[in-house]
């Protein structure tokens, strides 16, 4: 750790540079706001009476189990967001945190907003090959599952999209522009991630042959880790993480109690993100083998990572076995229907190896991943939709055997073309979106704001109050 000097005209008052760019911030929010917000709200309303008026027909062949375990499950992966904010707050320093925490707020805000609007639609509406084509603003949308109310099922989708859209805050934390962040977010919920939505779940090319992600270990987290990576990639490194040399220089979070709240809150939405994918609790067997295999794998992640840390660097680091958790449960959620406890097992083990050796590649190519969000989501993701191709049995309802039941290469193919076509059209879009905001917005703070913390200089604010500030004249 080092300690920077902050000269006492630059505490007290903005730059010169960091003025203009506030100014642009705020013409920016002032045009949105007279402009598009009260247009938008507008046809919101008009299209969401329409909307309503298509889909408020009572109908008989509701399932009054399935729906209420679909929207128990849906509260559970949105309490998600608050496990999320925790992780990523309590990684980074004190004067960064409420920037964290507010990405992590409007993150949902945009995401849902985004998806009512056009995610839906391009995820669900119709099962052409490539996208949707109707049910924009829920207008005419008609429910994809069996038995469950459209609205119902919309918010179980939703907060998946918000749940892949806050993977990256933790990745660009400390440096990334606070209204350049709320565009991402909402370009990532209305269009990119609902396509992937669309060729997995939706019915498009990869559902016709027979990709599998029961949960989305590709659909969410690898499009979240992507995504991720492309954009710590493009803003670059925390000043100081790296020296000339190629050796780095670690910048330890603030508040690990905070973290290790915010890891358990996650574990405990994932039983919604992972059994509430089954739609329904028609099928107790089902459900329950996923809530055993979601248990397992997350608990051999944590070890092994805690383990394979203690062997390399000499000690066992709780921030690794957080992380070694949060990649079990990662890598299990696309198999976690089609496999059984011993598979789970082992799936969580390989993730907990992953995720430590992820953050050595990262630092090696001098990407700054405040949180690990690559090496957990990106990487472990991969892995476990490639497992499927491995461990998955026909028996409990994969479309094929895997490689280790007799079904040879096939599977594992398929498998692989559909995580190479996900993240590789996740990527090219997200380098698209990342360089648009750049050139409009900015996609980075100036280097005294960095230093000062994105908490007073974006927001007002500071975390924890009651500190007394030295500055050097």
């Amino acid at each position: 750790m080092f300690m920077v000097s902050v000269p006492k005209r630059a505490a007290n008052c903005p730059s010169e540079y960091n003025v203009m760019s506030l100014r642009i911030g705020r013409r920016v929010m002032r045009s949105i706001f007279k402009l598009l917000v009260p247009l938008a709200l507008f046809f919101i309303s008009m299209w969401g009476v329409e909307a309503n008026a298509a889909t408020g027909t009572p109908q008989v062949n509701f399932n009054a189990l399935d729906t209420l375990w679909v929207l128990i499950a849906a509260a559970l992966v949105f309490f998600m967001q608050a496990g999320f904010g925790m992780v990523e707050a309590g990684l980074v320093r004190s004067k960064n945190a409420g920037n964290v925490l507010m990405k992590n707020v409007l993150d949902f805000c945009f995401a849902s907003l985004a998806y009512f609007m056009f995610g839906y639609a391009i995820m669900f509406g119709g099962n052409g090959p490539i996208v949707g084509t109707s049910g924009w603003f829920l207008s005419g949308a008609t429910s994809a599952a069996e038995g469950i109310p459209l609205e119902a099922f919309w918010l179980f989708q939703a907060v998946f999209a918000g749940a892949a859209a806050t993977i990256v805050a933790g990745a660009v934390a400390e440096r990334m522009k606070f209204h350049a962040y709320l565009a991402y977010s909402f370009l990532l919920s209305a269009f990119i991630y609902p396509v992937v939505g669309h060729w997995v779940w939706g019915g498009g090319w990869l559902a016709q042959l027979n990709f599998y992600d029961f949960a989305g270990s590709t659909v969410v987290h690898a499009v979240g880790g992507t995504s991720a990576l492309v954009g710590s990639w493009l803003l670059g490194p925390r000043f100081g993480r790296f020296n000339a040399n190629g050796s780095s220089n670690p910048i330890g979070g603030h508040n690990l109690p905070l973290v290790t709240i915010g890891v358990f809150i996650l574990w405990f939405g994932w039983y919604g993100f992972n059994a509430g994918s089954a739609l329904g609790a028609s099928d107790p067997l089902l459900i329950s083998r996923i809530a055993l295999n979601t248990t397992l794998a997350g608990s051999m992640g944590a070890i092994i990572a805690m383990v394979t840390a203690w062997v390399r660097f000499g000690k066992p680091d709780l921030t690794i076995a957080l992380n070694g958790a949060l990649a079990g449960l990662v890598g299990i959620t696309a198999p976690c229907a089609v496999v059984g406890s011993g598979a789970s097992i082992f799936i969580g083990a390989v993730a907990g190896v992953l995720v430590v050796f992820g953050v050595i590649w990262l630092n090696k190519i001098k990407i700054d991943d405040p949180v690990g969000a690559v090496p957990v989501h990106c990487l472990c993701g991969i892995w476990g939709t490639l497992a499927v191709g491995f461990f998955g049995k026909a028996a409990m309802g994969a479309p094929y055997d895997g490689l280790f039941y007799g079904g040879g290469f096939g599977p594992l193919g398929t498998q692989c073309l559909g995580i190479i076509a996900c993240l590789g059209f996740t990527a090219i879009s997200m380098w698209i979106v990342f360089k648009m905001i750049d050139a409009t917005l900015g996609l980075r703070v100036s280097h005294e704001t960095e230093l000062r913390g994105l908490d007073l200089d974006e927001h007002g604010l500071e975390s924890y109050s009651g500190f007394q500030i030295f500055h050097t004249d």
